[in-house]
């Protein structure tokens, strides 16, 4: 099949499926524990424990995002800490009221930002999970992160789609 070697290496696929069920998990499960009240947010929920395992990502797996960026980035080690910090940042923003539509913004911008790298290490084999499957990689890759990038307009940005929650409607303190 068009000479491709599909070597796993134990969890290649594993981190675009943790992805998903990482945004789709409040929706189903909120439901279930009766906090039919939060039901609104459990995508935006859903975002931010996707952007939770992606901060994690760059402290439990920094070697392998360093191999993500190319050769001539500066600092490319404290470059992936400090993206990792932002990523917590953003998923912490999208749980509160008063941060979320910055949140949101922002991982808007991370997710087209960040993409090259992803790019990148596709095209060079380098870097984590599938890409060191190459290009072929990108038809899983870039598929999520047009999922991701839709998920964050729709469900988190208020007017854009099923975004229902309004920023005035409750307390800019409280913690969703």
């Amino acid at each position: 099949m068009l000479g491709l070697k599909f070597n796993l290496n134990g969890l290649t696929m594993l981190t675009p499926m943790v992805i998903v069920f990482l945004l789709t998990l409040p929706r189903w499960l909120y439901p279930l524990c009766r906090f039919r009240k939060l039901l609104p947010l459990a995508y935006v929920h859903g975002l931010a424990l996707a952007y939770v395992f992606f901060s994690i990502g760059h402290f439990v797996a920094t070697e392998g995002m360093v191999e993500m960026l190319p050769a001539w980035t500066p600092m490319p080690r404290l470059l992936v800490y400090l993206t990792g910090l932002l990523e917590g940042i953003i998923a912490a923003g999208l749980l509160t009221n008063r941060w979320r539509r910055l949140a949101a913004t922002g991982a808007l911008a991370t997710l087209i930002l960040f993409f090259p790298a992803n790019l990148y290490a596709a095209f060079n084999h380098t870097g984590l999970g599938g890409h060191q499957w190459g290009p072929v990689y990108l038809l899983i890759r870039a598929p999520l992160q047009l999922l991701l990038v839709y998920w964050t307009w729709y469900f988190c940005l208020p007017g854009n789609g099923r975004a229902d929650w309004t920023p005035s409607a409750q307390p800019d303190n409280r913690m969703l």
